[in-house]
């Protein structure tokens, strides 16, 4: 069965990144995930490494953008930034409702987000582990969770295992405006000649009165 895709787009990036095979794993999971694009701020990576890791070559695939500051770095209009941070006050992504239109940020391997990225995020989220992941592991577990939340799947069963039955296909109907419009359309027409098959009001199926 085709895979239903969630509704919305995300993009992810790394906040000084310096190691290119965890750029090319993070690519090359964002491809796996839809994302629609990625990015980096502040990189300093070996783009041969890069492909090493990242043998679906993500950037052919997908905008992958990098940013020399973060004075420099934009987002789509109305797509909303979400940090993934250790912070008292974050967020325990199981816990996390995502944005249709995302954007998540990790830090590099060796620091944190810097403290002006933190304030210009939306949301900060946490991974609920004992200690810190590798970067490329802790946007695999984003995105997955993005997926799982937004995604169109078989809802779990209660029993152990998967569930008997595979979701059903979405079938979109008409927009709003249309069908609002055909029965605005239907409503006048059968003003006008009455039940269908009726002809006139008063008058039978031949349009003649009843009476002779």
């Amino acid at each position: 069965m085709e895979q239903q895709l969630p509704r919305g787009y995300f993009g992810i990036g790394v906040e000084g990144i310096s190691k290119g095979m965890n750029l090319g794993a993070i690519l090359r999971t964002a491809h796996a995930f839809h994302a629609s694009f990625s990015f980096t701020i502040n990189a300093m990576v070996d783009v041969d490494k890069i492909l090493l890791a990242d043998t679906s070559i993500a950037i052919n695939n997908m905008p992958v953008q990098a940013y020399r500051g973060l004075g420099d770095f934009t987002l789509p209009l109305g797509c909303r930034l979400v940090g993934v941070e250790i912070t008292e006050d974050a967020v325990d992504l199981p816990s996390f409702t995502h944005p249709p239109a995302a954007a998540y940020v990790l830090g590099g391997e060796q620091d944190s987000l810097s403290p002006a990225l933190v304030e210009r995020c939306d949301f900060i989220v946490k991974i609920p582990t004992r200690f810190c992941v590798n970067v490329s592991v802790a946007a695999a577990l984003v995105m997955y969770d993005r997926m799982v939340s937004l995604g169109r799947f078989a809802e779990r069963p209660v029993r152990v295992g998967g569930p008997i039955a595979a979701q059903k296909q979405h079938r979109h109907g008409l927009p709003k405006w249309k069908k609002k419009r055909l029965a605005r359309d239907a409503a006048a027409t059968e003003a006008l000649t009455g039940p269908t098959g009726a002809g006139p009001t008063g008058a039978g199926p031949t349009g003649k009165s009843g009476a002779e």
